[in-house]
């Protein structure tokens, strides 16, 4: 087949002088088309079934003279073998538009809408600039379901390099939740974070995870307050991050173990076996205030909802946090009384009245035994100037926490 144009043909092609669209063939069934406007596209025309359609390949220049030549080739080898170079491109494009559909990142983003409701919007935002920074540019093109865990520790050793192990451990959090979404949905078989337990050093070394930037601390506290689910697991959030007990010493909470505005958790409660006496802020009697009329006849003050006899579940304030966005590698249950232990200590409070609140002991055996002192006035003290603190957290107020004097 013998071509007919040249780039200085194509380059210099113009519409009739009457103003209306020419044709410039190049053979084969390719032609140049110039509109009125100037504007030039690639068309092939063929026949089919006896029918007489048109291909569009592209417009000139951004198609240019070789590569419209190549795509007609293409065009008339599926023409030769019987298949309809129009049809094939629609079906094509379709198979482009379903597997956008599948990346990582378009998964990402439909889990962002659908299932961030119950978050503020500012640890909605801070997750989505996660992903836009640390994942998308690396694995936000790929199919999900062919991405493998090594790629995503790839991403996770990228953050950690950077000297931002705690970001790290968050991005393979939200990572995980959207392959959860993904297999949920059908896009993916499993959640391929799954495999990295481990593979990260554990942030800051806590045992249990903690967030204990005051920022972070406040997204978490409107995250916590704005929680849409049973009031007695909203409350008991917000309670953890006030008392900052052990988990199981607050779900085990007994009306009866409350007296005016302390509680006094029994010995055989305590870790280390001796009572332990928590001074109540008044946000923390605010919040009893709000669940007495709904569990103050029965013993726990958190009960279980299948069973009242039994205290609420050891899964539920943790389950909430995760429904709220933060997995165990970010903020756990126990996390509340490093969260507390970390403030704490930098707002300058003696040590022996922070120790004393976790129910840590103190000092050698010798001196623990005649150590009778509960510090209970400076505790209680510490405790509501702790809860101030916290509110100021949440609602966004400029904090300068008061230096105390060890």
């Amino acid at each position: 087949m013998k071509r007919k144009l040249t780039d200085t043909a194509a380059k210099n092609a113009k519409p009739t002088p009457d103003g209306k669209p020419k044709k410039y063939s190049d053979g084969g069934g390719l032609l140049l088309l110039v509109n009125p406007n100037g504007l030039k596209y690639w068309r092939y025309v063929y026949r089919m079934d006896g029918k007489e359609k048109t291909l569009s390949i592209g417009s000139y220049p951004e198609i240019s003279l070789k590569d419209a030549r190549l795509l007609h080739e293409e065009a008339r080898a599926l023409l030769a073998r019987g298949v309809d170079p129009s049809q094939h491109k629609q079906a094509t494009k379709g198979a482009r538009v379903a597997e956008s559909a599948n990346t990582f990142q378009a998964v990402a983003t439909e889990w962002l809408v659908k299932f961030t409701a119950d978050q503020v919007p500012e640890h909605t935002d801070r997750q989505k600039r996660r992903l836009e920074r640390h994942v998308f540019p690396w694995i936000g093109g790929r199919i999900i379901g062919e991405i493998e865990p090594p790629d995503i520790l790839a991403v996770l050793r990228r953050i950690e390099a950077a000297g931002t192990l705690e970001t790290a451990h968050r991005v393979k959090t939200i990572i995980g939740q959207v392959f959860r979404y993904a297999v949920a949905t059908g896009r993916a078989v499993r959640d391929q974070t799954a495999d990295l337990k481990g593979a990260l050093p554990p942030a800051k070394g806590n045992h249990f995870a903690a967030i204990t930037d005051p920022k972070e601390i406040g997204e978490l506290l409107r995250a916590m307050a704005g929680y849409r689910g049973a009031i007695e697991t909203c409350i008991a959030l917000q309670l953890s991050a006030y008392l900052f007990t052990r988990p199981g010493e607050l779900r085990q909470m007994e009306w009866a173990e409350i007296e005016g505005d302390v509680w006094t958790i029994p010995a055989e409660k305590m870790k280390a076996g001796r009572v332990h006496v928590v001074p109540l802020c008044k946000q923390a009697l605010a919040l009893l205030g709000e669940m007495r009329p709904l569990t103050g006849k029965r013993r726990y003050v958190f009960p279980s909802r299948t069973d009242t006899s039994k205290p609420m579940s050891a899964n539920t304030v943790r389950s909430a946090l995760v429904r709220l966005g933060y997995e165990s590698d970010t903020m756990t249950a126990h996390g509340f009384r490093a969260l507390a232990s970390t403030r704490l200590y930098e707002m300058g409070f003696h040590s022996d009245l922070i120790e004393k609140q976790l129910a840590h002991s103190i000092g050698s055996e010798v001196r623990r035994a005649y150590d009778r002192s509960q510090h209970l006035d400076q505790r209680t003290a510490m405790m509501q100037q702790w809860a101030d603190y916290l509110d100021s957290l949440r609602d966004g107020a400029q904090v300068i926490p008061i230096r105390r004097a060890s």
